[in-house]
């Protein structure tokens, strides 16, 4: 699976269209409605990137059809001014809406997720894969090659007919790829594995000026951070049937790319569970690590209501003794499947939920309605910089 990939899709289509523009940390100024069509033409040779595990591979234009599992990848899609070409996501409704909610702060930009496939459905299918076309897959072969009828020969057959694998799902926990690819496989952050797709699709250029905004904001929360010894406890976790879904806050991954630079002090930071990052407690031990703050995770989506597990925690006899219950420190949260447009949002989320006498309050939020809209003045990243980044404009 090493090489470059030249498929019959991408044969047939012949010299592509991209943007061209100076890596300054603005666009062209030819302008782009955001949905990648962008006008200013530069060589096809440019759409070609390397990732682990499969090595390096070359478009021969600018994808017209993208396929996707979870919403890391469709994110990083419509930061690249690519969203309309996503044809499949995880749960779309859920995912689509929670995407939603955070665009919402963003002017022009959306995802239209309805008319999606559930690529998960009854697992991955090669028929769907086969059906959907794609110019391009991101899916990590190595994690495809263990899902139920997929083998090697399959994701080369798919490779050649219809076009590239281009992912790698091992990053998110740092757990341990197959043994096939386990030798040369590589970890790389959320934002390493963005440029990776940045340059595959010849949209380097937006990546730099997100990834400055990025990096702004990481600067911001460094500087305010207070000492380590002032820092809150918590969890960040999804009540389920009488037991927490529990998750790390500081291992390495980029499932943890909105929690780890916090730094705050892991409730369960000493608690080792089979699948490395997360597992699942009871009343009791959450009562005995009983964090200042618990960050329920899904509560900002369609499937969780961040309110009723209030009241949950709050009717029962243990859960409503722990501090972050008593002292109203229970925050809804995002998706840990987060591209870098869901990821500035959320770390600037986490950050206010954590530290508001760093960071500015955290408003309150309401089940099922968008982001919270945030004075100008107490937001930790520009909107309209990103905003513009996304459409086009900048």
């Amino acid at each position: 699976m090493k090489g470059e990939f030249p498929t019959r899709r991408n044969v047939l289509k012949g010299t592509g269209v991209l943007v061209s523009a100076s890596i300054a940390g603005c666009l062209n100024q030819s302008g782009g409605d955001g949905s990648g069509n962008d006008t200013t033409a530069t060589s096809s040779a440019s759409l070609s990137s390397t990732l682990s595990p499969v090595g390096e591979v070359s478009l021969s234009e600018v994808p017209e059809s993208i396929f996707t599992i979870y919403p890391q990848y469709a994110d990083m899609a419509v930061a690249l001014g690519l969203g309309d070409t996503v044809n499949s996501v995880y749960v779309p409704e859920m995912s689509g809406t929670t995407m939603n909610h955070f665009y919402s702060q963003l002017d022009g930009v959306a995802f239209e997720w309805e008319s999606l496939t559930n690529p998960l459905t009854e697992g991955v299918a090669k028929e769907q894969l086969l059906e959907l076309d794609s110019d391009v897959h991101f899916v990590d072969p190595a994690w495809l090659s263990t899902q139920k009828g997929w083998s090697e020969s399959d994701i080369s057959e798919l490779t050649e007919t219809v076009g590239p694998f281009f992912g790698n799902f091992y990053s998110g926990t740092h757990a341990t790829p197959p043994a096939e690819y386990g030798d040369d496989y590589q970890y790389y952050t959320l934002w390493e594995l963005f440029e990776a797709v940045s340059q595959l699709v010849g949209r380097h250029d937006r990546f730099t000026a997100l990834k400055t905004v990025y990096d702004g904001l990481i600067s911001t929360i460094e500087d305010g951070l207070p000492p380590k010894a002032e820092r809150p406890t918590a969890v960040r976790a999804t009540l389920g049937d009488g037991n927490f879904f529990t998750y790390h806050l500081n291992k390495p991954g980029y499932w943890l790319a909105d929690t780890r630079p916090l730094a705050a002090i892991d409730a369960f930071a000493d608690t080792e569970w089979e699948s490395g990052l997360w597992g699942t407690v009871g009343y009791e031990a959450m009562a005995e690590a009983d964090p200042d703050v618990i960050l329920h995770l899904w509560g900002m989506t369609p499937n969780y209501s961040t309110k009723e597990t209030k009241a949950t925690l709050a009717s029962h006899p243990v859960g409503k003794n722990l501090q972050a219950v008593q002292n109203d420190r229970v925050y809804a949260q995002g998706m840990r499947y987060q591209g870098p447009i869901m990821n500035l949002f959320q770390l600037e989320m986490t950050a206010k939920q954590l530290y508001p006498d760093q960071f500015g309050a955290w408003p309150s939020y309401t089940d099922g309605e968008p982001y919270p809209t945030i004075p100008d003045g107490e937001q930790l990243f520009d909107r309209s910089a990103v905003a513009q980044i996304v459409t086009g404009e900048h």
